[in-house]
């Protein structure tokens, strides 16, 4: 019979437990920190609006740091090893956009009546509840997915799912779906929804699975032109495509943000999976040759281009003519708005950031500008800067493609929705019709974005994690292989017994090692034993998972209990891992060693 040898499993030592403690500690403290920054903004705002700080002042920070804490508890438990900064960064930009639509709040009270002012009430007391119903979906997600690989399994349905919600939108009735001129809206009544935010993430998950299969075919050069290859005309298709999506996403939804949106997402995870900068090249020649054309056309025929069309000149020169007071006056009220801010602002509470239109959605930015200056805005881009930056150090760390795609192309997307709405209230670009994550007022974008925050914690607790940390990935190695078939008229023997002895044979202590070939001049010793053979020796031996093989001990799906497709059921070779290493045979079934006569 022969069994496998089998490697120990492994076990987590002190050291890697040690390392996630001190990890979820520096988040709780990072936490607890961030949620001071916001009771003292709360003191400062009541301190300027009502000339005092009511004894209660600190219940919104409160509610917050409540909520935060219980998504701190989930982490601890379900993803002991994410990284420590992604929580608190998110709750302190989430903390801040809660406390600046009160501020609204309580400035457009009556002077009398700002003191006793409900906590509950008005945009503040609704996005206090939307953040806790987004950070429970948030706990949610992540303590039932356990693999973020999970998610391919469903790559088509999510894709399929991601293009109707994209573009819905166009199709409604301008009533039930346009608002500010961009058709990025789903309304019943009082109750709208933004299907977009949710579609990136779809859309995001389809791209990674895509890419996996698809990106030694991208990868393939045609020809070199001055040190950049690139790819072939018949392998365009793909971006091709995508670039069509996002054209009609800007003539028919009306916001040049959205469209950027959704192609620099896949041209970058283009470039993630294929390391080719052309395809940089040609996102960039093809978006905006699109945009060129778009407005071209919007001069010449109108039509559906013409609001693109008007939006650009607005942006081209606000200040012209009466414009300023009428299409380009919301962007004008943000340039003054940031300009008065200055370096340092007028103070929380202390400026008028109610002048800005839609202050509460597209223009919050400006709003908080104008109140915390040039250095308190600097400081909220290095919080987004860090979430994106400790996004893609788990893309680089993760072990599988599928992961380090999704985290890389998710990153990537929530620094580009910053980029594109801070650089149209600052007339960087044209306006869009984007909502600042986390700062912004709506549910739609709270939820969506908080859902992307609970995938990146996934990746990056499995991309920190030490194999054979309990609670990751890796399993630990089977315990021995099932006992191969005796040859046909001989009985099994135990294992670690010894085979008797054929008659007038003395028995054996232990079946002989391998022997070394003997000098000529030197008689021949023992020779190598042959112990029985299976009965069929060229079936596959079964193989045993080691802590050094990295993915291949990691394959949580099951896909062979699973049919969801032709393809939704598994990742390329290199997402799920290599081949196990060769393991080690040893034979207990060996008849003794036949003595030379």
């Amino acid at each position: 019979m022969t069994v496998a040898a089998v490697s120990p499993p492994a076990v987590a030592s002190p050291a890697v437990g040690k390392r996630a403690r001190r990890a979820r500690r520096t988040e709780l403290i990072l936490l607890l920190l961030g949620m001071l920054v916001v009771a003292g903004y709360l003191a400062a705002v009541e301190a300027n609006l009502l000339d005092q700080v009511t004894p209660d002042f600190w219940v919104p920070a409160g509610i917050l740091a409540v909520v935060y804490l219980a998504m701190h508890m989930v982490v601890r438990l379900r993803a002991a090893y994410a990284d420590p900064v992604i929580l608190p960064a998110v709750a302190t930009l989430n903390g801040l956009g809660v406390t600046f639509l009160r501020r609204l709040d309580l400035g457009k009270a009556k002077a009398g009546d700002r003191a006793d002012y409900p906590i509950l009430s008005g945009e503040g007391g609704k996005q206090l509840l939307w953040t806790a119903i987004a950070v429970g979906l948030a706990a949610a997600l992540l303590w039932f997915l356990r693999d973020h690989r999970t998610i391919s399994r469903y790559a088509w349905t999510l894709g399929f799912v991601g293009i109707i919600l994209m573009m819905l939108p166009a199709v409604l009735p301008a009533r039930f779906s346009e608002v500010n001129e961009a058709k990025l809206w789903i309304k019943f009544g009082s109750f709208s929804i933004q299907p977009g935010e949710f579609a990136k993430l779809m859309l995001a998950s389809f791209f990674a699975y895509y890419l996996v299969r698809k990106r030694e075919v991208l990868a393939l050069a045609s020809r070199r032109v001055l040190g950049i290859d690139f790819p072939r005309g018949r392998d365009l298709g793909p971006v091709l495509v995508v670039w069509l999506l996002s054209l009609l996403v800007l003539i028919f939804e009306k916001d040049l943000g959205t469209a950027l949106l959704y192609f620099g997402m896949f041209i970058v995870m283009v470039y993630i999976a294929t390391e080719r900068v052309s395809w940089l090249i040609i996102g960039l020649v093809l978006f905006f040759g699109g945009a060129v054309l778009a407005y071209v056309l919007g001069g010449a025929i109108g039509g559906p281009f013409a609001n693109f069309y008007d939006r650009a000149n607005i942006w081209l020169d606000p200040f012209s003519g009466d414009r300023a007071y009428n299409e380009g006056y919301q962007l004008v009220q943000s340039l003054l708005g940031l300009g008065t801010g200055g370096l340092f602002g007028t103070g929380p509470g202390a400026g008028s950031p109610s002048q800005v239109p839609e202050v509460r959605n597209d223009f919050i930015f400006a709003g908080m500008g104008e109140e915390i200056g040039l250095f308190g805005l600097t400081a909220l881009l290095v919080l987004y800067l860090l979430i994106v930056v400790r996004g893609i150090r788990a893309a680089l760390g993760v072990r599988d493609s599928f992961g380090k795609l999704l985290a890389g192309g998710l990153a990537f997307t929530l620094g580009l929705q910053v980029f594109v709405i801070v650089g149209g209230v600052s007339r960087l670009i044209p306006l869009t019709g984007q909502t600042t994550p986390f700062l912004s007022a709506g549910g739609s974008s709270l939820m969506a974005n908080w859902l992307l925050i609970a995938i990146l914690l996934r990746i990056s607790d499995n991309a920190r994690a030490p194999l054979g940390a309990p609670g990751g990935m890796i399993r630990p190695p089977v315990a021995a292989a099932p006992p191969a078939r005796p040859p046909v008229g001989t009985a099994a023997v135990p294992a670690g017994s010894v085979r008797p002895a054929p008659p007038n044979r003395p028995a054996a202590a232990a079946p002989a090692g391998p022997s070394v070939p003997p000098a000529p001049d030197v008689p021949a010793g023992p020779t190598q034993p042959v112990g029985p053979q299976p009965l069929n020796p060229t079936a596959e031996q079964p193989t045993v998972r080691t802590p050094g093989n990295d993915v291949a001990a990691a394959d949580v799906s099951d896909d062979d209990d699973h049919d969801s497709g032709p393809d939704d059921s598994a990742l390329d070779d290199e997402a799920l891992g290599g081949e196990a290493p060769p393991t080690e045979k040893i034979d207990v079934n060996a008849p003794a060693p036949k003595e030379n006569s």
